[in-house]
């Protein structure tokens, strides 16, 4: 049986450690120490960011592994002097070192729709993480119906673990070792059975669970910040806030490196040319064939397209007008003028013009330019 660390006294105890950081919130972090000779038992710490690391600008991110000094083992209480480097980043939200994204949907309620899983398997295609696919609610549908999406979603180029929370006693054993030893982002559409599934796998996390709408036919958002559990067999879950229509925000030649099916195709024979966005160009490799989602490509390549044209309207907007700050604090735009070519030259300025050009004229240039100005004028600028 381990130790407690208060059993342990806090001379034996080291004054740093490193950790994973399991939630944030203001300035404040939740730090889950790693296990060592010293430390026998696993302990959370709730933690600051030294000031060195804030002028840095270095940002502390939930899945951060981090070095925690200066521990006060009495109030669990320490501070973060070192931020080691990232494997991996997303983000939406921003969570550091993730190893996959575990995609949730339901075979219905709500009625699984091929678009919208699309556009959340691209989206998570986009982070450049390994993809695992979950659909629950099997129970609801008959077990033919499982096995053609299973058929139909192995055509996409995902293996689906097909679950239900209701009547499974046991989760799948493929699934509880995909996710071992990993820090895994659970993903998906609200409603399907997110945070079900991590309180089926975490029974101690307690994670909130909202019904489906009746009226919208669509799950409430239950979620709402990120924080990463433990798993009792190794690694972490990450529960993320449900959204229903995620952004494509990738630029589109990057959106076929988001589909596996323009991945295999790619790599049995390249496209004539290296810009292809498998439209109508000539001697496009994608093209051929038939293939379920390429009518999902080309409308969430209209969507990546116009992602891209909207950004280079925003940055000739900055480029062309500048910010003030009116009265009552209202925000007026105003055009950007080109430097020096429109500013009024400074009072100090044309007094130094003037001192300069005093010396270079004679004495009868300063006569004639004495008759034609006031005695005032002449006093202001030394003349």
């Amino acid at each position: 049986m381990t130790a407690r660390p208060e059993q342990q006294t806090t001379e034996a105890l080291p004054s740093s450690a490193w950790g994973t950081v399991t939630a944030g919130q203001a300035n404040f972090y939740w730090v889950q120490l790693e296990l060592t000779e010293a430390l026998a038992a696993s302990v959370s710490v709730l933690c600051t960011r030294r000031a060195r690391l804030k002028k840095l600008g270095q940002q502390v991110l939930v899945g951060d592994r981090v070095q925690v000094e200066e521990l006060d083992w009495l109030d669990r209480r320490g501070a973060i002097a070192a931020v080691a480097p990232r494997k991996t980043t997303i983000d939406r939200p921003p969570i550091a070192n993730v190893d996959q994204i575990l995609l949730v949907f339901a075979l219905a309620e709500p009625a699984l729709d091929a678009l919208q899983l699309s556009r959340f398997l691209v989206k998570a295609e986009s982070t450049a993480v390994p993809v695992t696919l979950c659909l629950n609610k099997r129970d609801l549908i008959s077990p033919p119906q499982v096995v053609a999406w299973q058929q139909r979603l192995a055509q996409w180029g995902y293996a689906p673990v097909c679950i239900s929370l209701r009547d499974d006693w046991q989760l799948p054993a493929e699934l509880i070792q995909q996710l071992q030893y990993k820090i895994s982002v659970v993903a998906g559409p609200s409603g399907v059975g997110k945070s079900s599934l991590i309180n089926r796998l975490i029974p101690d996390s307690q994670v909130r669970t909202g019904a489906v709408s009746g009226k919208l036919g669509r799950g409430r958002h239950t979620t709402r910040h990120v924080e990463l559990f433990e798993l009792p067999t190794g690694g972490f879950l990450a529960d993320t806030p449900g959204f229903n229509q995620p952004d494509i925000t990738c630029t589109a030649e990057a959106l076929g490196r988001c589909f596996p099916e323009i991945r295999a195709r790619l790599a049995q024979q390249r496209c004539q040319f290296r810009n292809c966005l498998h439209r109508d160009e000539p001697g496009c490799a994608v093209r051929r064939g038939d293939w379920e989602r390429y009518d999902h490509y080309l409308l969430l390549l209209e969507e990546a397209l116009q992602h891209e044209q909207k950004l280079e309207q925003s940055r000739d907007e900055e480029a062309a007008e500048k910010i003030k700050m009116g009265e009552a604090g209202t925000v007026q735009h105003e055009p950007k003028l080109e430097a020096k070519k429109y500013r009024r030259t400074s009072r100090r300025s044309r007094n130094q013009n003037l001192q300069e050009l005093r010396y270079d004229l004679s004495a009868e240039d300063l006569d004639s330019l004495s008759d034609s100005l006031e005695d005032e004028t002449l006093e202001e600028y030394g003349l």
